[in-house]
């Protein structure tokens, strides 16, 4: 993972751009990856190097390889990413949060491999589905919500709204025992 390492110590202040290349070898280095194990990207990483903190912008594009989970083909899924990380120099190294990172004024590197890998992930959706049948999934997406559950206290209200019948008098004493208990 050195290939992923920005020395952000011999650059002067102002914005760069590095290139780095995201392949099989790259996503296989990451034992609990089990989401995507192939790929073919490029991460662009624009750095934007100022006197007190580190801007880096990344944007990654190209396909990954991954697993339908309707019906276990394999696709090529296209991915295209852009997400921001702030390295500011502090007393020590720590994540301040997701998109904050502490490093010291002598930190020689930063290694950006792992999240390059953690974007990827990110930009994949929760439910992978093979083009060939999304538009099947898209039907029936189309139909959720047609359907509505009331409890039988709701429908028997609606009933009575609805068609404008009286309600036989054993089922109106029943529901009374119902609502005394």
């Amino acid at each position: 993972m050195r290939g992923f390492d920005i020395e952000v110590i011999k650059f002067t202040e102002g914005i760069h751009e590095i290139d780095f290349q995201v392949d099989d070898a790259f996503l296989g280095q990451f034992e609990e990856n089990e989401i995507a194990q192939k790929g073919n990207l490029t991460a662009r990483v624009k750095m934007n190097k100022g006197a007190n903190l580190i801007e880096m912008e990344f944007h990654i594009n190209g396909t990954v390889r991954l697993t339908c989970d309707r019906s276990l083909e394999e696709f090529d899924f296209p991915l295209d990413t852009r997400e921001e990380i702030l390295f500011k120099y502090g007393s020590e190294e720590k994540e301040i949060d997701e998109n904050i990172i502490m490093i010291t004024r002598d930190t020689p590197k930063v290694n950006v491999a792992q999240l390059i890998y953690e974007f990827i992930l990110l930009a994949i959706p929760a439910k992978r589905i093979h083009p060939d049948y999304r538009n099947e999934l898209d039907e029936h997406e189309d139909a959720e919500g047609i359907f509505i559950y009331l409890d039988s206290e709701d429908s028997e209200e609606e009933d009575k709204t609805t068609n404008n019948e009286p309600v036989d008098p054993r089922w109106e004493k029943l529901k009374n025992l119902k609502k005394n208990e």
